[in-house]
């Protein structure tokens, strides 16, 4: 029998995923990090992408995050997402369209008017959406 771990992965508004499972790799401020069982603990600032985990079952599985904080424990592994959607949930043009509201805001506003943080951060979170949608095979036309 493999080692496992328990994951909750939860946002403001509900809980994403909660269960046992042999692996999580989360997009990590810094790059990407693998989550065995018994990790070290720690504390890591999450960017968006792609949150992948194994099932106990041995199936991989991906939620999306748009960023939030990772804590990790000896045997629970906790993720507080800002916001978040299983991958069967996410939606093409929705992404596309975010995208081009937001490159739109940037090139059209009086500069003194704009967040430019809160725009870039939707910028690279929509951008992120398309990029795990192109990964998992989901774009139309693949």
């Amino acid at each position: 029998m493999a080692m496992t771990f328990h994951l909750d992965v939860v946002t403001a508004e509900q809980s994403l995923f909660s269960g046992i499972v042999e692996e999580v790799i989360a997009p990590g401020a810094m790059g990407d990090l693998g989550i065995m069982p018994r990790h070290s603990q720690l504390i890591s600032k999450l960017r968006a992408g792609e949150l992948q985990y194994k099932t106990e079952e041995g199936a991989m599985a991906s939620l999306f995050v748009s960023g939030g904080v990772l804590e990790v424990q000896p045997h629970v592994v906790t993720v507080l997402a800002d916001t978040g959607m299983r991958a069967e949930d996410l939606d093409e043009a929705a992404a596309r369209e975010a995208v081009k509201q937001a490159q739109d805001a940037l090139q059209g506003k009086d500069p003194e008017d704009l967040d430019y943080e809160a725009i870039q951060t939707e910028l690279e979170s929509a951008k992120a959406q398309i990029e795990m949608l192109h990964r998992i095979g989901k774009l139309r036309g693949h």
